[in-house]
């Protein structure tokens, strides 16, 4: 006698969208609900699986029998198989027993399910995201620090790595007690959000979570789901936004997976071609198929419904945009009009920009890591876009690397290297990236990839650092560059917090604690950060010298700052072009001593009334070596500048 009642929880509607690609909050419907039948308290169960011969649950209540507990096709076509199973209760391990139309039986995890196991079985949990959140007063005004005249200075971080208790170092934190350390941190630090590298469940940790198998569960390795919303919940209280790492683009072929999920290609693409990934090994969502777009859709609502994220960086969409990505000729074949893009993916990252900012509108961003020139992705998708709030500029950052890599000598015969961004930088709404993907893999460390000796590494990092802070656009910086990580990152422990002993590391610090501090307070760095208004060379072209100085206005007349970097380790008395009535100070040197520098003034050695850079007035600045300066601009001689208070610890 089957155990299973009948019981749904979807209307009519709620197929008919499902069919259509268009529902977009299926996890209020598929998976494991708790629910009431007939007085009985006990569990609902859905899952797709159209060429299923037959469904059954299978878990610890029932020896893993999979003959006990069989689901209902629902009449409709559909491919849905649910029903109610009483008595059970949160913490009740499960799993699907799908018998194939080959005859074969897989035992597959629940697609939707909120918790899963951390071992070889990987079963699903019978879980809840309930929790009483305390954060109102962030989620009615995070409006203003997610849009794109604010500030957004990202701390990217690997939960598991950041940091470790020292009695057990092979050990991870659990959600609540990382809390306890990254909060303060982070307000510490200055910056204004932090980024999670996939919190969603994932088997394999070399892959960083990025092969994901729980798209709805929150890794159990650092606890529950409500341990996670704790941290979460934490780090608003106290100011701080919330971006996680998003991986629609493809998924491992673990056998308790979505992989031939019902003995057919269910979830991903038939087309090796198209379904296949060569380089991850991994398997590529069919864009086509209207359920896998809700159900991808629908996981994009769930992590900013249930867990109050403020963001989603979307991983690798070069890879979904682009049908020859990473394959040689004839390993591909061309769209319906000869080309190379893949319109079944680009119509679906237009469907969910549309969607989630239809839902929660600028009170959160949608950030697109992507690393081709692929058009138009930050613009609206009513205007033929795309549709996303941000884009990683990737180019800047690759330049910019490759350019600080050299030894000073050679820099003038690369000197456009650095100025080569602002031919683009308005194109796309821009983050700018110092990611984990730069300090793995045999690149080095930051500090590291350095030329120079000691001194000279660390002044060259700090001029960078001013140079990223001082560019239109957001910042990222991965963990463990603020105070120059000098191993590259490791999965597998915590980060070298102990370097901060050393003088050069703790300035490291400290410089980019103040620098985060001019930029979330000073608005000229960001009002016009996507906006050509907000930056003007005034020197672009001294590759002799290897020094660039170029401005920073904010929606003010009077909010204008000017940045200049000397790029040699020599010593400079710099003649810079100004114009009339204004007159300058310095506020920011990476050379002081409070960041470990050389300490020299970079003073203002003279103001003279003669026409230079083809401006009316010039100052001659004192240059230190290997430096990045920022003056601030006075409305004339009577004015009283303010000063920017800067961190004293």
């Amino acid at each position: 006698m089957n155990s299973v009642k009948t019981y749904t929880l979807f209307t009519d509607h709620d197929v008919y969208l499902f069919k259509e690609g268009k529902h977009y909050k299926l996890y209020d419907k598929f998976g494991a609900h708790s629910v009431e039948k007939d007085g009985v308290q006990g569990v609902y169960f859905s899952v797709w699986a159209p060429n299923a011969k037959k469904v059954s649950v299978i878990g610890n209540f029932n020896n893993w029998n999979h003959k006990e507990h069989i689901l209902y096709p629902r009449w409709d076509g559909s491919g849905v198989w649910e029903g109610f199973i009483a008595g059970l209760t949160w913490g009740t391990l499960y799993k699907y027993a799908i018998e194939t139309a080959y005859g074969d039986l897989l035992e597959k995890s629940d697609p939707y399910a909120l918790s899963w196991e951390q071992n070889i079985q990987a079963a699903s949990l019978i879980s809840t995201t309930w929790y009483e959140w305390q954060d109102k007063e962030w989620m009615d005004n995070r409006w203003k620090v997610n849009r794109l005249e604010a500030p957004v200075s990202v701390y990217e971080m690997h939960l598991g790595s950041w940091v470790r208790e020292e009695a057990t170092p092979d050990q991870f934190l659990n959600y609540r007690d990382i809390a306890k350390k990254l909060v303060p941190y982070i307000k510490e630090m200055g910056f204004t959000h932090v980024e999670f590298m996939p919190v969603m469940e994932f088997p394999y940790d070399p892959s960083w979570g990025y092969q994901i198998t729980g798209f709805y569960a929150a890794t159990s390795r650092f606890g529950s789901p409500q341990d996670l919303m704790f941290l979460i919940d934490e780090l608003h209280k106290n100011g701080i936004g919330v971006i996680l790492d998003w991986v629609p683009s493809h998924f491992p072929g673990d056998a308790n997976g979505l992989h031939r999920f019902d003995g057919s290609f269910l979830y991903e693409h038939e087309d090796p071609r198209k379904g296949f990934h060569p380089d991850w090994k991994s398997y590529i969502f069919n864009y086509g198929r209207n359920e896998v777009k809700s159900f991808l859709i629908s996981n994009a609502m769930f992590w900013l419904e249930r867990y109050h994220v403020d963001g989603l960086r979307v991983d690798a969409v070069t890879s979904m945009l682009h049908l020859d990505y990473s394959r040689n000729e004839g390993e591909w074949e061309p769209n319906e009009y000869g080309g190379n893009v893949n319109l079944e993916a680009k119509q679906f990252l237009q469907e969910f920009n549309t969607a989630v900012y239809k839902e929660f509108g600028d009170t959160i961003i949608t950030i697109a890591e992507e690393s081709s020139d692929f058009p138009l992705l930050t613009k609206p998708v009513h205007d033929g876009g795309v549709g996303f709030g941000m884009k990683w500029m990737m180019g800047w950052m690759h330049d910019t690397l490759d350019y600080f890599k050299l030894d000073p000598i050679h820099r003038k015969n690369n000197h456009h290297k650095l100025t080569f961004a602002s031919m683009y930088m308005y194109n796309e709404n821009y983050m700018m990236p110092l990611s984990h993907d730069e300090v793995v893999h045999g690149k080095a460390s930051l500090i590291y990839k350095m030329p120079g000796d000691e001194w000279q590494k660390f002044a060259n990092l700090r001029t960078l650092y001013v140079y990223m802070y001082t560019h239109p656009g957001a910042k990222l910086l991965f963990m463990g560059d603020e105070f120059g990580q000098t191993s590259e990152w490791n999965f597998k422990k915590s980060l070298d917090w102990h370097l901060l002993q050393y003088p050069v590391h703790k300035g490291l610090q400290t410089l980019i604690k103040d620098l985060n501090h001019i930029y979330r307070y000073e608005s000229a760095f960001y009002e016009n950060q996507f906006n050509p208004k907000g930056f003007e060379w005034v020197e672009a072209d001294d590759q002799d010298n290897s020094v660039y100085v170029y401005i920073r206005k904010g929606k003010r007349r009077d909010d204008v700052f000017m940045v200049v970097l000397n790029l040699t380790p020599r010593v400079l008395e710099y003649k810079i072009g100004v114009n009339e009535a204004t007159h300058w100070e310095v506020i920011f040197n990476s050379d002081d001593k409070r960041y470990s520098g050389g300490g020299i003034d970079p003073e203002i050695i003279k103001e003279e009334p003669k026409e230079w850079m083809n401006r009316p007035r010039s100052i001659t600045l004192k240059l230190p070596p290997l430096s990045g300066l920022i003056l601030k601009q006075k409305k004339d001689k009577k004015y009283k500048l303010h000063r920017i208070k800067l961190h004293k610890k």
